[in-house]
């Protein structure tokens, strides 16, 4: 019961947040300077255009009541009609989604990976120039943006050294029908592994970028729980029995430390969520953050606030994720 409680309670949560986060957004948009409908006319448009055209998007009633009437929408599903796409906000960004959530993946995996063997590496060489190094790599992967690592990952594998695609999601020549917009899932799952190849040469240069600073995050954190673990007895008691140090790191030490860097991963997944949209813009992915930069340019105001939103219960959702995770992996905390 405590554990359906505590559920119900974060979902509850989740939804105060969205409607806060609607709230937030829709209010922010509309003091912003600048016309969204005087962007679709062109300049010798007259008023009777313009206030045909607002009455069209609902933009002639006052805030409340354009605020009550689209959350009304929305609710049922409906996110309005993009104003420069003509298409309905729903489907736009459904269809742009996939490839976010695919890249944001692929760059959680990549730091993963990076940020763990570095940890464990400079665990198991503790106190030697070997661990310093890695501690100033990691600190210079840190101290830069992801936007820059896309900068310097294009001068050296896009232009110097072209091995990798420098801009899109696949490559038109393929000519490849996709049932779905999950395309890098779809292609393994049709083991269409040279579609794969394709895909994977055109994110592994932006998804490098995302995950090199969430990577020395990794880093520092798993690398200092380790640290504690290795001084705990259950850790002298290992060595006395006479086990190799690489095996008490990884059989002993590790899946206790690493509850705090489970933890961290999830909430620093969503702040990549959000890091794509420079990203994606930077390597004209076709992702929902490259669709949100033409959104804000455009003044796009229903597929703005459609995006926000979607983002806002990503995020939340994530975050719940982590924290049922979280207190079902914690002994202490799922025996309280």
């Amino acid at each position: 019961m405590q554990i359906v409680r505590a559920l119900l309670t974060r979902l509850i949560t989740t939804l105060i947040t969205l409607f806060g986060a609607a709230i937030i957004v829709f209010v922010v948009i509309r003091v912003v300077p600048g016309n969204p409908i005087a962007m679709m006319l062109p300049p010798g448009a007259s008023e009777a255009d313009i206030d045909r055209l607002k009455a069209l998007y609902g933009l002639d009633k006052g805030i409340f009541e354009q605020f009550v009437i689209w959350i009304s929408n929305v609710v049922q599903g409906d996110f309005g009609t993009s104003i420069t796409l003509r298409q309905p906000v729903y489907d736009l960004v459904i269809g742009r989604l996939p490839a976010t959530l695919e890249l944001s993946v692929m760059a959680l995996m990549i730091a993963v990976v990076i940020g763990g063997a570095a940890a464990l590496t400079a665990t198991l060489y503790r106190g030697s120039k070997v661990e310093g190094g890695i501690d100033v790599a990691g600190g210079i992967a840190l101290s830069l943006p992801d936007f820059l690592w896309g900068l310097a990952l294009i001068l050296l594998f896009g232009v110097l050294w072209p091995l990798f695609h420098i801009s899109g999601r696949i490559s038109p020549s393929l000519g490849f029908e996709f049932s779905t917009n999950f395309y890098l899932f779809e292609a393994l799952a049709r083991f269409r592994f040279d579609v794969v190849l394709d895909l994977m040469g055109h994110m592994l240069m932006p998804a490098l970028a995302l995950a090199i600073p969430l990577a020395a995050i990794i880093l520092q954190l798993l690398k200092q729980s380790l640290k504690e673990c290795m001084h705990d007895d259950y850790i002298t008691l290992a060595r006395t029995k006479g086990y190799a140090e690489s095996s008490i790191i990884l059989r002993d030490a590790l899946p206790n430390a690493i509850l705090p860097t489970l933890t961290l991963i999830g909430v620093q997944f969503t702040f990549l969520i959000g890091g794509t949209v420079i990203i994606e813009r930077l390597f004209s992915y076709e992702g929902l953050g490259n669709m949100a930069i033409d959104a804000v340019i455009n003044r796009d105001l229903p597929l703005i606030q459609g995006i926000v939103l979607i983002f806002a219960l990503l995020f939340t959702m994530v975050n719940l994720v982590v924290d049922m995770a979280y207190a079902a992996l914690n002994p202490r905390l799922r025996h309280a």
